[in-house]
């Protein structure tokens, strides 16, 4: 019998590999981190291979783990950081480069160059996105541009680009399927909303030919089987996802309206906009959401560029804890931060600010500052540009959010999602597990292997662990005209020192 879906949850920090069984039960898990580079202050680079073998050994790890065999296993489903660049030679199958992180801002100055030439209003109504250094199409661009020979050999057909989730399909296959979905096409400035495909037009702005790209299909189409080398059973793969539409999908937010929130590496707001494209008068990106055989769903999503990362720079870059679960703790110690605001724009200020020359800055230190103040203004200047996002997102779609439901590491503090909730007015709602992208990784390979049938299928399998409930009476008013102010001031500073 096949009572297990096995998810690949290939993240900007991690891979990890969790087995479900067919109610949505963890059965088994691996973890595995791997190595980050900065060659210089902006740029964000990792090693493809590394993400693949750590991908791989934390799937016989989880399979191990859960004493299964692989034909026991219906499908596979793979959820993956989105916009990260991988180009790689055709023939050898290895990379011609390091992968070109998300995070990267390598590209700003091309980035510039298009807004200054016009093509903003152009790239926003066929893709649905704001030019910016996130996305993969101006990395393209850099690698053919920079590295020996690469434009050469684009030219002729011998290189390859894809997302992590293509990256992992043409290793899991052989070597043989070169493909993606239009939740992970949608986020490369390449795909058009509307023609639900790749275009010449859009390709001929940044110089990149289309033979590059892979092929597009449905989210919970066969990608493939995994080839005798890696498993010795030929498991298919039948659900693909970028990794925040992967926690939209887990956190069954299947009907128009309803949205979560993931406090990752970045926090990534998602609100499902139905069958319609819909575009943003407030900076925030129109995207794909997943498609489900021919039916398309879309989203409206803000992304804030440092969620967990600012919690991980407190461990690190300021060695006030020793493990990032630490800082609740620590930040418990005090009352208030005592005046001090900590902006995290540690790579930019993502929706709806979009800024991506800005800078992190902590605002009224004194001689009685502690640690745990700055770890409080931590958590809360997460939550402070979450804010910002799902207020902009509502004046847009003019549909109230009555309820958020939140997964990701930072969501597991308490504190943060209580002041969450008093920020924002509305009750925020968290499923006992923090992680909801492997979840609709699994969810979206159960459809397409047909262990599910329809979304009604799964609508008993979401679980609610608790729920944090606004007090009225602490809107944080001036909290929130002070954290504004600080962001008028970074984005203030940054056009003193361009200038």
């Amino acid at each position: 019998m096949k009572n297990y879906i096995l998810a690949l949850d290939q993240g900007t920090t991690s891979s990890r590999s969790v087995i479900y069984d067919l109610k949505g039960n963890i059965i088994a898990s691996a973890q595995k981190a791997f190595q980050q580079y900065f060659p210089k202050p902006g740029l964000v680079e990792q090693d493809p291979l590394e993400i693949w073998t750590s991908q791989y050994a934390t799937m016989m790890e989880a399979i191990a783990k859960a004493r299964i065999r692989p034909d026991q296993i219906a499908s596979i489903g793979i959820t993956n950081q989105r916009e990260t660049t991988i180009i790689w030679d055709k023939k050898t199958g290895n990379p011609i480069y390091n992968a070109i992180v998300w995070q990267d801002r390598r590209t700003t100055n091309i980035c510039e160059n298009l807004k200054k030439k016009g093509h903003s209003a152009f790239i926003q109504k066929a893709t649905g996105l704001q030019i910016d250094p996130y996305f993969s199409a101006t990395k393209i661009q850099w690698i053919l541009e920079n590295v020996p020979h690469a434009k050469e050999k684009a030219l002729n057909g011998e290189l390859a680009f894809g997302t992590v989730d293509t990256w992992l399909i043409y290793q899991l296959t052989g070597k043989k399927v070169h493909a993606t979905d239009p939740s992970n096409a949608s986020r490369t400035m390449l795909f058009d909303l509307k023609e639900h495909a790749f275009t010449q037009e859009l390709a001929d702005l940044f110089s990149i030919p289309l033979s590059i790209l892979p092929k597009v299909q449905a989210s919970n189409s066969h990608f493939g089987a995994v080839c005798p080398q890696i498993l010795p059973f030929p498991v298919p793969i039948t659900g693909v996802l970028g990794d925040q539409q992967a926690a939209l999908f887990g956190q069954e937010c299947f009907t128009k309206g309803m949205a979560k929130t993931t406090y990752g590496t970045g926090c990534f707001i998602l609100m499902n906009l139905g069958n319609t494209i819909e575009y943003s008068k407030h900076k925030m990106l129109t995207t794909v959401a997943w498609q489900i055989d021919d039916e398309m769903t879309y989203a409206l999503e803000g992304s804030v560029f440092i969620g967990g990362a600012a919690v991980l720079w407190v461990r690190d870059g300021l060695g006030l804890i020793k493990n990032s679960s630490d800082i609740e703790e620590l930040a418990a110690k005090v009352f208030s931060t005592d005046g001090v605001l900590f902006i995290p724009a540690l790579t930019g200020l993502g929706a709806p600010h979009w800024d991506p020359n800005a800078k992190g800055a902590i605002f009224g230190i004194t001689r009685g500052t502690k640690a745990a103040h700055i770890a409080l203004a931590t958590l809360q200047g997460i939550a402070f540009l979450v804010y910002d996002v799902i207020e902009a997102m509502q004046n847009d779609a003019e549909i109230p959010i009555k309820t958020m439901r939140v997964d990701g590491g930072v969501s597991k503090s308490d504190m943060m999602l209580q002041f969450q909730a008093d920020l924002l007015q509305i009750e925020i709602e968290r499923p006992p597990s923090a992680e909801m992208t492997a979840l609709g990784a699994a969810l979206m390979a159960g459809l397409g292997c047909k262990v599910y049938q329809s979304l009604k299928d799964l609508e008993n399998l979401y679980k609610k662990d608790k729920t944090f409930s606004p007090n009225q009476n602490l809107k944080h008013q001036e909290l929130k005209d002070r954290f504004h102010k600080a962001i008028e001031l970074i984005k203030a500073l940054e056009n003193e020192d361009a200038s």
